[in-house]
């Protein structure tokens, strides 16, 4: 007889954990909004002004990057060659990937508006693999465009088309911790010829074990409830450890002190009714306190990664305005770096 696998965990729609070790990440919630978890696949020519292609950095590990390139009227000259952003995705770590719809839709829109290369890793996935994982991940994404700018390595798009003195980090909720934890790493070692010019975490999933105001009392939104942000970070945090682990908590004192890091000029972009944003608020006091160069971006009466919801920024107009003032502040700060 064949023993029937038994249900362990279950993260409201997005997953389902088994006890034999198992995970399936098919979609059970409503079934209006499972588009925006499609993926789109790769396509070199040009689509509304962007191309995209899907590469194997690491052979090892298997480990691949979507990149975003924006159409250019003209050759690039050293002068014309555009930023380069490295982008971790969101998912409290255990889901999404790099080419679903909702990263396709902001990111070809960033890249756009800002006239710069997006670099979009496919991050490991817990509980198959814990954390460190995806920040391991996330940090040799930043050593290979380190060996393109050597010469080391070769990608014809990011090597023809990218400034690498003019890179930054962006991530989204659980690719924000990816941001600092790449930030800090990069900061403590020599990336000449790359130069790490900014860090943008958006909404990252900062969080202490004990709930924090905001948790108890902000909305749930469609992108983050309470029961997501407490079993994704327990399925993915290394076993026996609490929300206070360093990449949950990089300001809680099991983490290296903010002012003993070298990070780059940071946005740091928060929405007024995220369940996290006391967390979010504490680590952007440290990092003030520190005195490092971090700007606030506040989108006000929106919620976690609202910009990624289609529907919304489609149909809602004050959540359609909030996103377009996101990318530009994005692009103001890029611009200034």
């Amino acid at each position: 007889m064949v023993q029937e696998k038994k249900l362990v965990d279950e993260v409201s729609g997005w997953l389902r954990v088994y006890d034999d070790g198992s995970v399936d990440r098919t979609w059970t919630g409503p079934p209006e909004v499972k588009f925006m978890a499609e993926p789109v696949p790769p396509h070199e020519h040009f689509i509304d002004g962007v191309a995209t292609r899907d590469v194997t950095i690491d052979p090892g590990s298997n480990l691949r990057v979507r990149i975003y390139l924006p159409e250019e009227k003209e050759n690039p000259t050293p002068e014309t060659k555009l930023p380069v952003i490295l982008h971790f995705h969101g998912g409290g770590f255990c889901i999404s990937q790099a080419d679903w719809l909702m990263y396709y839709e902001v990111y070809t829109r960033l890249v756009k508006s800002v006239k710069a290369i997006v670099v979009s890793i496919y991050l490991r996935l817990a509980p198959e693999n814990k954390l460190p994982s995806a920040c391991d991940d996330g940090y040799t994404a930043l050593l290979w465009l380190q060996s393109l700018a050597k010469g080391e390595s070769s990608e014809p798009w990011l090597n023809n088309h990218g400034d690498f003195t003019r890179v930054f980090l962006i991530g989204d909720s659980s690719g924000g911790n990816i941001v600092h934890q790449v930030a800090a790493r990069g900061g403590s070692i020599d990336l000449t010829p790359l130069s790490l010019s900014g860090a943008i975490p958006i909404h990252p999933g900062f969080a202490r074990a004990q709930r924090s105001k905001s948790e108890l009392e902000q909305p749930e939104s469609p992108f983050l409830t309470l029961d997501m942000a407490d079993k994704f970070l327990a399925l993915a945090l290394p076993d026996g450890c609490t929300k206070d682990h360093p990449i949950s908590c990089p300001m809680g004192s099991g983490a290296p002190p903010i002012e003993t890091l070298n990070l780059p000029p940071m946005l740091f972009c928060v929405a007024e009714k995220d369940l996290m944003i006391d967390s979010e608020m504490e680590y952007y006091e440290c990092l003030k306190k520190a005195n490092k160069d971090v700007e606030l971006f506040i989108s006000p009466e929106m919620s976690h990664s609202f910009y990624l919801n289609k529907i919304a920024v489609d149909q809602d107009p004050v959540t359609g305005a909030r996103t377009s003032e996101l990318i530009d502040g994005i692009k103001e700060f890029i611009n200034k770096h």
